[in-house]
């Protein structure tokens, strides 16, 4: 569905993206994973073509991005922070949305699922980060996308609207939906990822499943899987501790 060949990038004189090569299929959630700075964000904005790069291609269903823009009808976007027009309520967003994309686009049951029907005509001003949060996966989902992007998508979400929310990506997911995301919660990798994409220094440093990042780190547990890769020596001292305080409490242990 999505397959990216060679892409760099470079903001003045700094690179970001370095030769970037990936494929992602249809009827997968593909988590993003790496440091800060290390080209996810920069990765994604070229998907949705906020972002040209210097050279290299994007394909979306095997057409080449560039100059074509009407690929974008394909993709629902999340960002982490949404930024909406003050003086529109909720509902009169949800018409400018539509008439901008000229989608007839359908959020009354995403409405309903959210339980934000007494708040369609809320000033957007009004309303909590989380409320904003739920307006904002509606217009990402609205439009039934083959493809869809969330940045950070529990940010401000309650406990039960955060579950909602995954509820919703898996049944994308099996809906056939090409899933990308952004997340710095863990757990949340592991409950809804079938693939991890690790950017270290603006390249594919690993593509595959949990289990298979899990066992290239010898590690059990994927927070310190990550830690090992993303820092070594940080990791290593971080070990010679925990190692030091576990034989600690072992002598401690015996001689009591």
């Amino acid at each position: 569905m999505i397959r990216i060949e060679n892409v760099e990038k470079s903001f003045r004189k700094l690179p970001v993206l370095k030769g970037v090569e990936v494929e992602m299929e249809k009827g997968k959630i593909y988590a993003f994973l790496g440091p800060n700075g290390s080209g996810k964000t920069t990765l994604l904005k070229s998907i949705l073509g906020l972002v040209k790069p210097d050279k290299g291609a994007i394909y979306i269903a095997g057409q080449d991005i560039q100059k074509n823009w009407e690929y974008r009808r394909r993709i629902g976007y999340m960002p982490q922070i949404a930024h909406f027009p003050e003086n529109l309520n909720v509902e009169e967003l949800f018409r400018m949305i539509r008439d901008i994309r000229e989608m007839k686009g359908d959020n009354e049951e995403l409405v309903k699922y959210f339980q934000l029907e007494k708040h369609l005509k809320s000033p957007l001003k009004t309303l909590s980060g989380g409320m904003k949060q739920k307006v904002n996966a509606i217009l990402a989902l609205m439009f039934d996308p083959e493809i869809l992007i969330f940045d950070e998508p529990s940010t401000g979400l309650d406990p039960v609207s955060h579950l909602k929310l995954k509820q919703l990506i898996l049944r994308e997911r099996d809906r056939g939906k090409t899933i990308l995301i952004t997340t710095h919660i863990l757990s949340e990798v592991g409950e809804l990822a079938d693939e991890i994409i690790f950017l270290l220094d603006g390249k594919i440093f690993f593509q595959g499943t949990t289990e298979e990042l899990l066992a290239s780190q010898e590690e059990k547990n994927l927070e310190r899987a990550i830690a090992k890769i993303t820092d070594r020596e940080e990791f290593e001292k971080l070990a010679k501790r925990e190692q030091h305080t576990s034989a600690v409490s072992r002598l401690f242990h015996w001689v009591a």
